[in-house]
């Protein structure tokens, strides 16, 4: 089971809205000043990501939990992206080859396969994004971040 921690922003009715962030390994590198990779990242946006989930349990603003997904899920989702716009490349540039004999026109329907493609994966990742197996569940609920109080005598 893949692992990460959300923050939560809201609850209401059983529906929690969290606020996660991607985490990069460009943090941890200590070749940032010569990395193309790190620059990359710099110029591009934020990696936040706001999402809903199902929650029992009533949340605060503020609190921590654990998200579990399912590898396979995850897996089947990658290959569902990338190896559906791929499929359709291939086989459109052949199909196109085979009728027209022409590199340009092949490479013409390698780009149509392409975008074919992504059109039929964002179709099927919607028939199948609202299972069970393809959403994350709480693993862990920490304490609400008023709930620890610390008090030193100085």
């Amino acid at each position: 089971m893949m692992k990460e921690w959300a923050t939560v922003v809201a609850w209401k009715e059983g529906i929690a809205t969290l606020h996660t962030e991607a985490k990069t390994s460009c943090n941890s590198c200590s070749a940032r000043k010569g990395c193309g990779s790190h620059a990359l990242n710099q110029l591009g946006p934020k990696n936040a990501h706001v999402m809903t989930i199902a929650s029992a349990e009533p949340l605060q603003p503020g609190q921590r939990i654990e998200l579990g997904i399912r590898e396979s899920s995850l897996l089947g989702s990658a290959l569902l992206v990338y190896m559906t716009p791929l499929f359709g490349l291939f086989l459109v540039a052949g199909i196109f080859q085979m009728l027209f004999a022409s590199d340009l026109v092949a490479a013409c329907g390698a780009l149509l396969g392409g975008i074919g493609g992504f059109i039929v994966a964002k179709g099927v990742s919607k028939l199948f994004g609202d299972r069970e197996a393809f959403q994350p569940v709480i693993l862990s609920v920490a304490l609400p971040p008023d709930a620890l109080r610390v008090e030193s005598e100085a």
